[in-house]
């Protein structure tokens, strides 16, 4: 089935809009902002968020605790369901759930941008499957652009339960994981629709088993990080020094570290081959884009640096994730 260039183009519009609400959602993570806004989907009861403590009740803090509880409740009810009768304990019994925090503008604003990028990109994906069963009905992929549309709906669902539970590290990371599902899917969409479906030469079956290697480390690397950011957060919040913090953060940062450099030697010898034979552009980049993620996971590691790093740092992982699985969608062994 052919589709048009202009459905083509729209659908790598809402791969932008994913990318940038990963990209608000890293700024929300590293400005403290996750609480900027204490109810979901409003802020602040309000669809446009206050800009001065005085637009709020004196109360405003008990009246959102209280309302943030009973959702505590209904999620925890949620995983006994499930059988998490621990986990649900766990929050329930965690003080840090029940911390409501004084209002701040920037914070507010900052996560009320993230909730419009997330409602606009909700939104373009509905045009996008509406579009799509009007002139390309006959086609399955339909089901799997109405899947991503439902999974970025639990996405925003679920990061209401990450505000209700004041940012539980887990909660996070289940945030971040549903993230790359829905853009893994989306690239997948795109790889469907294109008609540019496979490079123009087959690669060998080193290089493809490389490649697939490659993407799951780094898929793996992503949540490994995310670990590493969590225990350096709480290092530093009980005042160990940057001095002291990679003695200190264990097993996963030397896994996580250890990964990188293996990733890298795995992309320079791909790279090597690739300059040697085919030269393929997908390769060149998945290189230049891991030098950067890689110099940014110094500079955070050994560098006290702005937390823009931090959003650099997670923001390259994404895009050399999505690069590695396009080049791994479109290649083809040699027989």
């Amino acid at each position: 089935m052919e589709f048009s260039k202009r459905f083509v183009w729209f659908n790598w519009l809402i791969l932008v809009l994913i990318y940038l609400v990963i990209f608000a959602g890293s700024f929300v993570r590293i400005s403290g902002s996750g609480m900027g806004c204490p109810d979901w989907p409003k802020c602040f009861g309000k669809w446009v968020p206050p800009t001065e403590i005085t637009d709020l009740p004196a109360d405003y803090r008990e009246a959102y605790l209280l309302k943030r509880q009973k959702k505590v409740e209904k999620f925890c009810k949620f995983l006994r369901l499930f059988g998490f009768e621990q986990t649900a304990i766990k929050i329930e019994s965690n003080p840090d759930v029940y911390k409501e925090e004084a209002f701040n503008v920037r914070k507010t604003w900052t996560e009320y941008v993230n909730r419009l990028l997330g409602f606009l990109a909700g939104n373009v994906m509905i045009i996008g499957l509406i579009w799509f069963f009007l002139a390309y009905g006959q086609s399955k992929l339909k089901w799997l652009m109405f899947l991503n549309l439902i999974l970025i709906g639990i996405e925003g669902w679920f990061g209401s339960i990450v505000v209700a539970t004041n940012l539980v590290p887990w909660t996070i990371t289940i945030h971040l994981f549903l993230a790359l599902v829905i853009l893994l899917i989306q690239y997948f969409i795109l790889f469907k629709i294109n008609r540019l479906r496979f490079i123009n030469q087959p690669v060998s079956k080193l290089v493809n088993t490389l490649i697939w290697v490659i993407f799951i480390i780094t898929f793996y690397q992503m949540f490994l990080g995310t670990q590493v950011r969590e225990s350096t957060d709480y290092l530093l919040k009980q005042g160990v020094g940057r001095i002291n913090l990679i003695d200190q953060l264990g097993i996963p940062f030397i896994i996580h570290r250890s990964f990188s450099w293996l990733v890298l030697i795995l992309i320079l010898y791909i790279a090597w081959k690739n300059e040697k034979q085919e030269k393929y552009l997908l390769i060149r980049l998945s290189l230049i884009i891991l030098a950067i993620e890689l110099f940014s996971g110094v500079l955070l590691a050994y560098f006290e640096l702005p937390g823009l790093v931090q959003t650099a740092h997670l923001i390259f992982a994404t895009i050399l994730l999505g690069v590695l699985w396009m080049f791994a969608l479109r290649m083809k062994s040699k027989v």
